[in-house]
């Protein structure tokens, strides 16, 4: 059966990159093979001006993209935001040049959003990989997924447990909520979780993982972990109050993961020593 071309996409795939050439191949590829799902993919590039091999790269991916723009910017944030003004699709979501989608993820995302015509956006199942694609981590992952059966506005106050890559949400819902706060500078994504929340709540997509979170020394976690589970805890009081129990549980909940990264942070220091 062919596809209506000209009917609005389904969905919008919005990929920030600057200098990520070592894994942008894999994410690109990731993205594009969606459509062999019979999914009407949109698909937007935003290059802050990269100076590597990127450039090279999305050239030879041309023909996929419907939009490719390199240019300097301030930040992911404000690269989202480019690629979030241009959506036109029904579904919107960001993947960064370092991740990557399962096969079939957007076809399985569709169909999910499809069965709950209210909600504002919908997340699923996220592995955290390496820099050669092995799964690490189990722990966290398991961690997150058991609050998926809780899902509730108090629940996503009181500790962030979707993962970025595996979420996804209604371009309606977002021209309510507004865009990613540049001011930010780990925590936008969650920021804009709590606010999209209000325009309609989340529900979780079913079955195996959507998507794969590359963890490395460069990523935002790895590097300003502390900062981003800082704002983290003040996006979320600003949303729930000062003096809620959200508010508290958050708190506990910020420094127990801050530990466990400073110790796994130690473990590595002490492995390359």
């Amino acid at each position: 059966m062919l596809l209506n071309m000209t009917a609005r996409p389904d969905i919008t795939v919005i990929t920030p990159n600057w200098n990520g050439a070592r894994f942008l191949e894999r994410c690109v590829r990731s993205v594009v093979n969606q459509r062999a799902g019979g999914v009407r993919l949109e698909y937007l590039v935003i290059d802050g001006g990269s100076t590597d091999d990127s450039l090279k790269l999305l050239e030879r991916y041309a023909d996929e993209f419907d939009v490719l723009v390199s240019e300097p910017d301030s930040g992911p944030a404000d690269a989202i935001n480019k690629g979030l003004r241009r959506a036109t699709g029904d579904i919107v979501a960001w993947l960064n040049a370092d991740d990557w989608y399962f096969p079939g993820a957007l076809r399985r995302v569709v169909d999910a959003f499809a069965a709950h015509p209210q909600r504002a956006l919908g997340f699923g199942r996220c592995v955290i990989v390496d820099e050669a694609d092995q799964e690490i981590r189990r722990g966290i992952t398991r961690f997150k997924e058991a609050f998926f059966p809780l899902s509730a506005r108090f629940t996503i106050q009181s500790i962030n447990y979707i993962s970025q890559p595996a979420m996804f949400f209604r371009r309606s819902a977002l021209e309510s909520a507004g865009l990613l706060r540049s001011d930010l500078k780990a925590a936008w994504d969650y920021d804009l979780t709590l606010r999209l929340w209000r325009q309609g709540g989340g529900f979780v997509i079913k079955g195996g993982p959507l998507a794969a979170f590359r963890w490395h020394e460069g990523s935002i976690s790895g590097r300003h972990f502390r900062q981003q589970f800082k704002e983290e805890f003040e996006v979320a009081v600003a949303d729930a109050g000062w003096w809620s129990p959200q508010a508290l549980l958050h708190w506990g909940v910020r420094w127990g993961i801050v530990g466990a990264y400073s110790l796994m942070a130690r473990q590595r220091e002490c492995r390359l020593t």
